[in-house]
């Protein structure tokens, strides 16, 4: 007679990094409205981390207190928007391209600053693309990522490769909203219409096809879900900060 056996498996619990977790779920988002998803990368040429974006020379980001120089020519991408300068110059006409990647600034670290962290970055060119359709489409995005309806402000505001530039607010309404965030207005990113000069340099003409930019900083959108207070938190290796969120 044949003996059986029975073996158990303990369930153990699994758990993931917020960032991984925010990135997953920011390309699912993005995929889903028709984007395809592109890289990059981190070891980035002066060209498309600066020149390509219409950085100009005399810019103080360039400066040593900002950029970490491997050599004349390379520096560690100071953001993931260099991603975005390669896509338009690998491709032409109407096009959908989001990024998550890694960016480097040499600065102090602090409760929201780090040397290191993630961006998103998305962009859309056609003929006919507005302002309004970022705004439609950060709406989405917002209302997906961080659930429940969402109000969308612009103001005025300065990078390099767009033009106009803006500064985009977010308020989260609605009754299942956190009251940590429920009402307040808060500064989430840096966005705008790109400059003819940015499309000019990838060969793209601008009187033909014009299109819209965004970048934020990933960790800031996951403090904001996740009701995280300090930046430091997503790089310091804890296993007792990644332990509060399983798979």
């Amino acid at each position: 007679m044949g003996i059986s056996y029975v073996i158990l498996f303990s369930m153990q619990k699994s758990y993931i990094n917020p960032l991984t977790s925010a990135i997953r779920e920011i390309v699912e988002i993005f995929s889903e409205m028709g984007f395809e998803v592109a890289q990059g990368p981190e070891l980035e040429t002066e060209h498309y981390n600066f020149d390509a974006l219409n950085v100009a020379k005399d810019h103080p980001a360039r400066d040593m207190q900002d950029t970490f120089w491997v050599d004349e020519n390379h520096v560690l991408r100071t953001h993931d928007t260099a991603v975005t300068a390669r896509k338009l110059k690998e491709n032409d006409g109407a096009m959908r391209f989001v990024s998550c990647g890694k960016a480097y600034r040499n600065e102090a670290t602090d409760m929201t600053h780090e040397a290191q962290f993630f961006q998103v970055d998305a962009f859309a060119i056609g003929k006919d693309i507005t302002l309004a359709h970022l705004k439609g489409t950060l709406e989405t995005f917002f209302e997906k990522f961080l659930g429940g309806s969402v109000e969308i402000r612009f103001r005025p505001g300065f990078f390099p490769f767009v033009e106009p530039g803006v500064e985009v607010d977010m308020k989260l309404i609605g009754d299942d909203v956190p009251k940590r965030l429920k009402g307040k207005w808060i500064e989430i990113l840096g966005a705008g219409m790109l400059h003819p000069n940015v499309l000019k340099t990838a060969g793209i003409d601008p009187e033909e096809y014009q299109g819209w930019a965004f970048g934020g900083g990933i960790e800031r959108l996951c403090m904001l879900k996740w009701g995280i207070d300090d930046i430091r938190l997503f790089h310091g290796g804890d296993l007792k900060f990644i332990q509060q969120f399983s798979v």
